[in-house]
């Protein structure tokens, strides 16, 4: 039993190098670490697999995120699924005075396990159990930040999210090894300026910065 704390308490401190993380941050991704593995075996949230090392494959790739806009406040996660992002930035931003995210997943077992979560996590995260597009199109008020994880390739997150990224967001999106595939084909479609950051857990990942992005004229 100890060793299984002490390898727990590696992987925790492993996951939150690099980032301010407070001791009530780290206590709302406790939370929430233990809500995953407890859902997971009926929600199918996450890979089984990578429960093992859940602090470092997942946490720490969402909590990274944070760097890229430290005053972003207002957060749009697509596809949140587990709540990856999104649940693990709300952890994050809690304290911050005005934070709030928005969590969009369309299917109702995983928008029910990000409803609970977020309750008992008691972070600043709104759940919108609907499509993207609708939740998207039906938008109202400023957002800083959009955010996804494993959801789509990027021309098509592009198209999602475009109506907020044309409005001042910032685009975050999370990519593997075929980043620079994804580029050449959101690129016949899309005027783009992105600029790749390589991942923090993962050296053949890149995170995706977009600020702007426009149909390329047909």
């Amino acid at each position: 039993m100890a060793d299984q704390r002490e390898i727990g308490e590696a992987q925790r401190a492993a996951a939150t190098a690099g980032v301010a993380v407070s001791r009530e941050t780290l206590e709302r991704l406790v939370l929430y670490v233990d809500l995953l593995r407890r859902w997971n075996p009926t929600k199918n949230l996450v890979a089984p697999a990578t429960l093992a090392a859940v602090w470092t494959r997942h946490i720490a790739d969402c909590l990274q995120l944070v760097k890229f806009v430290p005053a972003g406040r207002i957060w749009v996660d697509l596809g949140s699924g587990a709540g990856l992002p999104g649940l693990v930035i709300a952890a994050a931003l809690a304290d911050q005075p005005g934070a709030r995210i928005h969590c969009v997943e369309s299917k109702l077992g995983k928008a029910a396990f990000l409803r609970e979560a977020a309750r008992i996590m008691k972070v600043p995260a709104t759940i919108h159990a609907a499509r993207i597009e609708d939740v998207v199109a039906n938008w109202h008020g400023p957002v800083d930040v959009v955010t996804a994880r494993a959801l789509a390739p990027l021309t098509e997150l592009i198209t999602l999210s475009h109506d907020l990224l044309k409005t001042g967001a910032i685009g975050l999106f999370l990519k593997g090894q075929d980043v620079a595939r994804e580029l050449t084909e959101a690129a016949k479609y899309w005027t783009l300026d992105p600029v790749l950051t390589p991942s923090a857990t993962d050296s053949q990942a890149r995170i995706v910065t977009l600020r702007n992005a426009a149909p390329v004229p047909s």
